[in-house]
């Protein structure tokens, strides 16, 4: 006997496939809505919505940059100014992730300490930083902090080569040619030798419960010979002081702008940062705290070797949300004068009209950076998961 045939309207299957597409349909109809719209009204002010206006030479950017990392002249094309824009940018997002997760797993390390004072300090430190916007934060750092240094004919002097002046601050700085490159390269040897080493000496400890014989006065040796390279190795550039000229020559010079939004950036990732990190190691069994120190492990090699491989695999997740918004906020740079993507654009809109291919390209660059960051935070969470077998 023949079941009967289910028709089409009645049938379940079939009403889900025409539901989606009846939404994707009307979707696209939106868009191409908004878009016909979008045309008719960049013809109608006779724009278009090409981006050849970036590389015409013919078309100068005839604005000045204050923070140029690389060469630039108010002559140059809109699309040399995005340049420096984009590296900007980059200065700030790479600087900020490194520097925010040293001091975050810092903080977060020390809200667990058996010290009292240390933990009462990173938790002051944690709940003003996270409760409190981060645009007021760089506010304060840049009107209250930055702006108040001494004048530059007469900067705050630190080890005689480290200035701090209301235009920046002066570092010392390598000059990058062939005795630095060796000296690099000795220096790359010692590192890599003293990590060998100490993965080794760790592995035997935990296996045969020894240290490899003359252990630490190898790496005592290496400490020496990497102090030794780094002092008259490297060929440094050092800040000097010019009182006839009232300014400050050589070294590396850091603009009140970018040292403002790399220490906002930083200060303010940081207290999230560490409160994932706490919570990582928190989510890590006692049983586990036990049984290390049960095999005789001393406290630091329990956190390193037991405690936080184990706590990455909660932290990783968590901290590529922080990585990203540590990206998407440095945005706000606009808000205190640093020359990043978004503000150089912002500019270029403003004196071109070309208001929607600025915003294509803002939205590009920061798409692109989060991208990465995801899948380079995806790459590590594979790597510390668990192998199933």
């Amino acid at each position: 006997m023949k079941s009967e045939k289910i028709p089409f309207w009645r049938d379940e299957r079939i009403l889900k496939i025409i539901g989606q597409a009846f939404v994707l349909l009307l979707i696209l109809g939106l868009f191409f809505y908004a878009g016909h719209n979008l045309i008719a009204n960049i013809h109608r002010l006779g724009l278009d919505l090409s981006f050849k206006f970036l590389f015409d030479s013919d078309r100068p950017a005839s604005f000045r940059i204050g923070d140029s990392p690389i060469p630039y002249q108010s002559t140059d094309s809109f699309g040399r100014a995005l340049l420096v824009g984009l590296i900007n940018s980059l200065r700030v997002m790479i600087s900020g992730i490194v520097l925010a997760t040293l001091l975050g797993i810092t903080v977060g390390i020390a809200r667990l300490s058996d010290n009292w004072l240390i933990r009462q300090l990173s938790m002051i430190y944690v709940d003003i930083l996270r409760n409190t916007p981060l645009l007021l934060q760089l506010f304060f750092w840049y009107f209250a902090v930055f702006l108040k240094l001494p004048k530059i004919n007469n900067p705050l002097a630190i080890f005689q080569h480290i200035f701090l002046s209301n235009q920046g601050i002066y570092l010392p700085w390598p000059n990058f040619d062939a005795k630095t490159g060796l000296s690099c390269l000795f220096i790359l040897f010692c590192a890599t030798l003293s990590l060998i080493l100490w993965r080794k000496s760790n592995n035997i400890r935990i296996e045969q419960g020894r240290s490899i014989r003359g252990y630490p006065f190898i790496l005592i040796a290496l400490a020496i010979a990497l102090f030794i390279t780094l002092l008259w190795g490297v060929d440094w550039q050092l800040p000097i002081y010019d009182q006839a000229a009232g300014n400050i020559k050589g070294g590396l010079s850091l603009s009140p702008e970018f040292s403002t939004l790399l220490i906002g950036l930083t200060a303010y990732t940081s207290a999230f940062i560490a409160e994932v990190v706490r919570a990582g190691i928190q989510s890590v069994s006692q049983g586990q705290w036990e049984a290390a120190k049960a095999l005789g492990l001393p406290s630091g090699l329990v956190m390193r070797l037991v405690i936080f491989p184990q706590a990455l695999r909660v932290m990783i997740p968590p901290l590529t949300s922080e990585f990203l918004n540590l990206a998407k906020n440095s945005s706000l740079a606009i808000a205190i004068g640093y020359s990043d993507i978004y503000a150089i654009s912002s500019t270029i809109a403003n004196k071109t009209g070309q208001a929607v291919q600025m915003l294509v390209v803002v939205m590009m660059v920061y798409l692109s950076f989060n991208l990465i960051i995801a899948v380079a935070m995806n790459k590590l969470n594979q790597v510390v998961q668990i192998k199933e077998r």
